[in-house]
Formats: C-alpha cells, sequence, structure tokens
C-alpha cells in the first residue's frame, strides 16, 4: 500500500491491531527463547527472526501515524 487512506474502517483497524499481537507476541516468545539457546548459529538467527517482528510492528504503528495527519 503507497499511502494509508484518510479514513481506516473498524475492521481494518482490527485487523491491524490483531497484525500488531501476532507479531508483538512471537518477538515476545523469540526472547524468551533466546535465553535458552547455547547454540550461536540458532541464537542469530532467532534474534533476527524477533527483530523482524518487532520491525513488523513499528512498521504497522507507522503507518497508522502517517494516516494520522
Amino acid at each position: 500500500m503507497e499511502k494509508v487512506p484518510n479514513m481506516i474502517s473498524t475492521k481494518d483497524l482490527l485487523y491491524i491491531g490483531d497484525m500488531f499481537n501476532w507479531n508483538m507476541i512471537s518477538a515476545k516468545k523469540y526472547e524468551l527463547f533466546l535465553n535458552e539457546i547455547q547454540d550461536e548459529e540458532c541464537s542469530k538467527m532467532i534474534n533476527k527472526l524477533c527483530n523482524m517482528h518487532y520491525q513488523i510492528c513499528a512498521d504497522l504503528t507507522d503507518l497508522l501515524e502517517e494516516g494520522d495527519k
């Protein structure tokens, strides 16, 4: 999507909220896994996944802030 519409429907907003929650929960689970993993290669991969999910959350937040302007 190039630009957020001026008005987001309630259904769209709920879906965006769900996407945010799915990604935040995933990121937090990966953080927990990082504390348990001994293997450095696995740790790097899980850290990348954790960062990816946090980035998606940030992107969703930015998307909504752009529409607020």
